[in-house]
């Protein structure tokens, strides 16, 4: 059996345990027969959508990609929590809210359960909820038709959260004169470490360090 994945899934895959695939931004391109891949791809080979926005979701993707090539006779056991612990420990000079437990996350959960947030963007709205924030109800649509029932009832927000590469459209959609609100610029997947869990800390850190000034 053939594996392809994605540049940006290739780290999990090979966490999991996998040591020989191909790696391809458009899987469907290449000769294969199951593909590994972010949530939002999508391609007509059987596939597997993973996302790894938050530390969580990181964790559960290396899991859940190991059972899935260990029920296809690929690797010879599944990866256990020691392991992926073990993986995220080896970045200890490197990080520091990767590896917060869950006692200490809690915290930082509480010290942000009041503050309301607007998004730009599913990824980074993961995110934002895993820090305890209150996303308020938006959807960005990239041809204009918003769904924004925040602004419909009048609900203000604390922060406007987005990715880089929607700077433009949204400095054009909201006010960045405002004081009622704080903008906050994440790094997209073009601008970061292509490893997961650098990449997570590095738009956690950004996060959390602007929503506690």
């Amino acid at each position: 059996m053939i594996v392809v994945t994605t540049p940006m899934c290739k780290q999990i895959v090979e966490w999991a345990g996998l040591n020989e695939f191909k790696v391809n931004k458009f899987p469907d391109e290449e000769e294969g027969d199951f593909a590994i891949l972010l949530s939002e791809s999508k391609v007509k080979m059987d596939s597997l959508a993973i996302k790894i926005n938050t530390f969580g979701q990181i964790k559960e993707s290396i899991k859940t990609v190991s059972k899935a090539l260990f029920e296809r006779g690929l690797i010879e056991k599944i990866i256990d929590d020691e392991e992926i612990d073990a993986i995220f420990n080896d970045y200890e000079n490197d990080v520091k809210y990767a590896l917060l437990d869950e006692e200490q996350f809690n915290r930082l959960r509480e010290s942000n359960k009041n503050k309301k947030v607007k998004v730009y963007s599913e990824f980074l709205n993961d995110m934002v909820l895993d820090i305890g924030a209150d996303v308020i109800d938006f959807t960005y649509d990239k041809n204009g038709y918003d769904e924004d029932k925040a602004n419909d009832l009048g609900i203000d927000f604390d922060y406007l959260v987005y990715p880089d590469y929607l700077e433009g459209e949204v400095l054009k959609r909201e006010n960045p004169e405002s004081d009622e609100f704080k903008l906050i610029k994440i790094l997209s997947h073009n601008n970061i470490s292509k490893d997961p869990i650098l990449k997570a800390e590095s738009r956690y850190e950004i996060l959390i360090e602007a929503m506690s000034q």
